[in-house]
């Protein structure tokens, strides 16, 4: 009897937290330094839902150790809704990398919804000599191992796709890995990096101030929102496509209830056109919020995608 008990008091239980659910402060940890590209769309984020629900939502960066740092905050985290994980590709790509992570990426994180797809640009230093992918490719051919590039930290999109743009055009460039992706463009701008695949939103205040030059995008097909700026494939690798994503997670064995909650209110933030028109579409975002299950699957497929491309360059953590 007194295990029957238990078994229905803990099945009501998560439909009454789920009510109550907020009765704090929620905290939302970024893995990357403030001012990136994940750090300001989980800000908008959070503070949606901090409107919503009438509770502080609060972000915390927590960056550093391609991201480790911050995953293994939340994976040891009480699984009461009340610490979220805001994450990017290295959330999975980190399990392909290294061996030896404080966390099980799959064990640890109950998946609560995707954000976004995230288009990638191109972009050099202005004092940079190539104006074109194709004059990239070549002078990196005619300086094998020379040129550098500067990324948001291991793991992360921009890495993962300058792996694959190495492999596909038969090149080699030396990686300097960053926190962020502020610090990260910060030092392009200053000349201490010659490229970076970022974010568009990202890049673009910078491109649009003539501070870095944009030499092509990572879709399939050139963004509606600005049309003179070629794809990587048109630029001289055929058949070249590579996007990142942003989602939410929480620490396993959080009640589904509250799962389900937080997947509802970001779904409905998410189909505001008002909110769409000001975090999205300026970005190129593509929104990839849906329930819980469809973002696993999105998972899933992300990282047999990347899988190949970390093992073709031998990718470790600390490179």
């Amino acid at each position: 009897m007194r295990l029957l008990t238990a078994s229905v008091f803990a099945l009501l239980c998560g439909p009454v937290q789920a009510q109550q659910y907020p009765v704090k402060p929620i905290h939302v940890v970024v893995t990357t330094a403030a001012g990136g590209g994940l750090d300001t769309l989980c800000r908008a984020t959070s503070q949606r839902l901090s409107e919503a629900w009438g509770q502080p939502v609060v972000v915390e960066n927590r960056a550093g150790g391609a991201s480790i740092i911050g995953y293994e905050y939340v994976a040891k985290a009480a699984p009461d809704g009340y610490t979220v994980l805001c994450s990017g590709p290295s959330q999975v790509t980190n399990s392909i990398v290294s061996s030896q992570l404080p966390y099980d990426p799959d064990r640890d994180f109950a998946p609560i919804t995707g954000l976004v797809a995230t288009i990638l640009g191109l972009v050099v230093n202005c004092s940079f000599p190539a104006t074109t992918t194709e004059e990239l490719i070549a002078l990196a051919k005619a300086k094998p191992g020379e040129l550098n590039y500067g990324s948001f930290g291991v793991g992360t999109s921009g890495h993962l796709i300058t792996e694959m743009f190495q492999t596909q055009a038969g090149i080699k460039l030396i990686h300097i890995p960053y926190k962020g992706g502020a610090p990260a463009l910060s030092d392009l701008v200053a000349g201490h990096t010659q490229m970076l695949f970022g974010a568009v939103g990202l890049v673009l205040p910078l491109w649009q101030a003539g501070e870095v030059r944009m030499l092509a995008v990572t879709s399939a097909k050139r963004l509606a929102q600005y049309p003179d700026v070629p794809t990587i494939s048109e630029a001289g690798l055929p058949g070249f496509e590579g996007s990142g994503w942003f989602g939410l997670h929480a620490p396993a064995a959080t009640p589904r209830a509250i799962i389900l909650k937080l997947n509802a209110e970001v779904q409905r933030i998410y189909a505001d056109p008002a909110f769409r028109a000001r975090y999205l579409d300026p970005q190129g975002y593509q929104s990839i919020v849906s329930s819980p299950e469809q973002f696993a699957e999105y998972l899933k497929a992300d990282a047999q995608k990347w899988t190949k491309v970390v093992r073709d360059a031998n990718v470790k953590i600390g490179q």
